[in-house]
């Protein structure tokens, strides 16, 4: 499978990725970090997956969510007639989570397979199957899944014929080994209920304009990467999809940026969705409470702070690219922006209301308190980089946001500090990024200071209001940024090459697609609309069938690259269709306040 070629059903605990194959090649119980009980998408059959699909050669498929839900229709056409529809769902969590997958005959008599190969602890345990009462289980450690069905259910392979107005559900539930299995969900009447619930809430959306629909897909794929119980978004349902086919940049995304914080509760309370925003603003202030200096970049799903970075070495990879991981090694690393993310988080949660009963005015301070002696310090950077620590140009900008950011909220929402002390710092850390961080040959902004190299994290320098957007160095910047990093059209965030980077890694990478959209924020800021229109409709037309998105995109191979589906693409295109839109959109709400 291609990365586009798959699409996601989730329950917002956990998500399942099913392929245009018939072939469920990704799923994790019981939450988002947990071992995959399918991983065929990172190996190969043997490490888990759940086929199914005609056994004859199929001539077309089409898919598509039911409106508004994520209720996923696969339909298989056959050559010479015949036809079924495959249609799959993770209902409303109740006490386990459950998959429902449903096979309704179309026309003709269509012979199927049902090919289930449950491997947990991502492909490496093969579990002791029974069948016990018609039902199947299986059972490895402390992981049990029990499958239920009217069809006869074999412990490998089974085949079935569909004819013309069948309907044969299959559903499989995952409990705790020392536990009874639970009882069976009703499959038609879950399916109807998960869909009106996924209609329910995407009607709730407040968006206008030519693009809501977008918009609402993609706040329906947000919602779905949200663990309900604690808030937290995690950057993407998967781990080590490739940022380059075959090459080492191969990440763990299923655990919660603080990084994202800021973007997201735009995006969410842009559209008219408070009560996710209150509770993403509630997850990042349990998530950093404590000794500013112990502050992580990112944190487990409910708050967890040890994700160590392991290989999977059983793993092939996605087609070759290895090594496969499970952790994030990040999660040790100096990264200073995400001080001032944080705290332009929680200024705007204020702001607009989303404060809870004032209780994060004492963690604000306490992390402006611990910057004001450490924001000179090297770090890895927005990138998070594993080469050398270096002095990051936007790290800087955002320790300017930080102090920024409390210094309005003494002098504009009433809170206390020591405004003058924080007015001098944001007056000095503004000084030495003009110094520093601006190339006068090159024009623009540079990634590090003393570098040459350009950074598409600078293309938010006006959007967090560091300078004004027709400022010379800031259209300098946009200039450079458009000339060295797009390349097919899109924006990569730096450069790499054939050779050992300064990033730390080998190898080159595909556009990232968010950086594409904060060009079009940019654009739209700086008055060049037609512009920005059309680069936000490109990269419009680069999602996949059901409007998904990666963190990446190869525009040459024309193909997507990285974790899928990626929360932060989502993101950016949810605020460049408001700043397109709006007169008062994220980016300049972002930048005025």
């Amino acid at each position: 499978m291609r990365i586009e070629d798959l699409a996601l059903i989730g329950d917002t605990q956990t998500i399942a990725l099913v392929g245009l194959d018939g072939t469920m090649h990704w799923l994790c119980l019981p939450r988002f970090d947990s071992g995959a009980c399918f991983a065929s998408l990172i190996g190969g059959r043997e490490h888990g997956c759940w086929r199914i699909a005609p056994t004859a050669r199929v001539a077309r498929v089409e898919r598509r969510y039911h409106e508004n839900s994520l209720v996923l229709e696969t339909d298989f056409h056959l050559p010479h007639g015949g036809g079924v529809r495959v249609i799959d769902a993770m209902p409303v969590r109740r006490e386990t989570p459950d998959v429902v997958r449903i096979v309704e005959g179309l026309s003709g008599s269509v012979e199927i397979e049902i090919d289930l190969r449950l491997r947990f602890d991502y492909g490496r345990s093969v579990p002791w199957v029974r069948l016990i009462d018609g039902r199947l289980h299986a059972i490895a450690g402390p992981n049990a899944v029990v499958v239920t069905s009217p069809a006869p259910l074999g412990t490998s392979s089974t085949k079935l014929t569909i004819r013309e107005g069948d309907r044969l559900p299959f559903v499989l539930a995952r409990y705790p080994s020392h536990r009874s299995a639970p009882a069976s969900v009703d499959p038609f009447a879950s399916i109807e209920r998960t869909d009106a619930a996924w209609r329910s809430w995407a009607r709730r959306c407040s968006a206008r304009g030519r693009w809501k629909s977008d918009i609402v897909r993609s706040l329906l794929t947000l919602k779905a990467l949200t663990f309900a119980p604690s808030g937290g978004i995690v950057a993407a349902g998967t781990t080590s999809l490739p940022e380059a086919i075959g090459g080492e940049r191969n990440w763990d995304y299923r655990y919660c940026w603080l990084r994202d914080a800021a973007f997201t509760l735009y995006a969410m309370l842009e559209a008219g969705y408070r009560e996710e925003a209150e509770a993403w603003r509630d997850w990042l202030l349990r998530a950093v409470a404590g000794d500013p200096a112990q502050l992580q970049i990112m944190y487990g799903v409910a708050g967890e702070r040890d994700l160590v970075e392991r290989t999977l070495p059983w793993l092939p990879g996605y087609e070759g690219s290895r090594p496969v991981r499970a952790g994030n090694a990040a999660v040790g690393q100096l990264q200073l922006d995400v001080y001032g993310e944080v705290l332009d988080t929680l200024h705007q949660a204020r702001r607009i209301g989303v404060d809870g009963h004032g209780e994060s005015w004492p963690v604000e301070r306490a992390i402006a308190e611990w910057l004001e002696g450490n924001w000179r310090k090297p770090g890895r950077g927005f990138w998070e980089t594993r080469g050398e620590r270096r002095v990051f140009t936007f790290s800087r900008v955002m320790a300017w946001v930080a102090f920024d950011r409390v210094v309005k909220a003494v002098e504009r929402q009433g809170c206390d500090g020591p405004i003058d002390r924080w007015r001098r710092v944001r007056a000095e850390i503004h000084e030495d990024v003009c110094r520093h961080g601006f190339d006068a040959d090159l024009g623009s902004f540079t990634q590090s200071y003393g570098s040459k190299l350009l950074d598409a994290s600078l293309l938010l320098v006006p959007s967090v209001g560091f300078l004004p957007p027709h400022d010379s160095r800031v259209q300098g910047t946009i200039a450079a940024i458009e000339r060295v990093l797009m390349d097919g059209g899109l924006v990569r965030r730096y450069a790499t090459g054939d050779g050992l980077n300064d990033d730390g890694l080998h190898g080159r990478e595909g556009a990232f697609i968010a950086c594409s959209f904060w060009l079009v924020d940019a654009l739209v800021l700086s008055g060049r609309y037609a512009d920005a229109r059309r680069l936000f409709e490109r990269l419009l037309s680069i999602r996949n069938d059901v409007g998904l998105l990666s963190e990446q995109y190869d525009p040459y191979a024309r193909r997507m690259l990285g974790n899928f589906p990626q929360a932060f693409s989502h993101v950016a295109l949810v605020d460049s269709a408001q700043n397109l839109t709006n007169a008062h959109g994220p980016a300049r709400e972002r930048r005025e306040t």
